[in-house]
């Protein structure tokens, strides 16, 4: 029966420090090897391996890339978490739609993660954010004229 010993708050505060400290092993040590993760443009991931190359993609195209929480929800296994995402676009990003090269352009956008831990590993986590706001900041997505 999966336990947790570790309050969900300190382990995805761990998580959040080894992000923003782009501390891949560190990362890789907080999820669970079978791990599923969601984001949006369809992004399903199942495994350690999967997970880790995501992040690590985001953390190369934005080098200073860092988590900023602002609200945090703990409900037994599960911890829900408001968070503002900055940083600024040095190198391509890859995502659904394709790849983005670097624009030099600083980010911000309100993002959510629910995430449930098992045997104080991260096992799933759901992440949400706007995409249309981040295409916009990169200067990707066409912005209508106001009249």
């Amino acid at each position: 029966m999966p336990t947790i010993a570790i309050d969900p708050k300190v382990l995805a505060a761990n998580y959040n420090r080894a992000f923003n400290a782009h501390d891949e092993s560190a990362l890789r040590s907080l999820i669970a090897p079978n791990v599923k993760f969601t984001a949006p443009g369809d992004v399903r991931l199942v495994g350690k391996d999967a997970v880790i190359g995501y992040t690590h993609s985001w953390m190369q195209a934005l080098p200073d890339a860092k988590i900023i929480v602002t609200n945090e929800i703990v409900s037994g296994p599960w911890i829900v978490q408001e968070f503002t995402f900055e940083g600024t676009h040095k190198a391509p990003l890859t995502g659904p739609m394709g790849t983005i090269q670097a624009t030099n352009r600083k980010v911000s956008g309100q993002c959510v993660s629910i995430t449930r831990y098992e045997n104080d590993l991260q096992v799933e986590t759901r992440l949400y954010f706007d995409v249309v706001q981040l295409l916009t900041q990169l200067g990707v997505m066409p912005v209508t004229s106001k009249n």
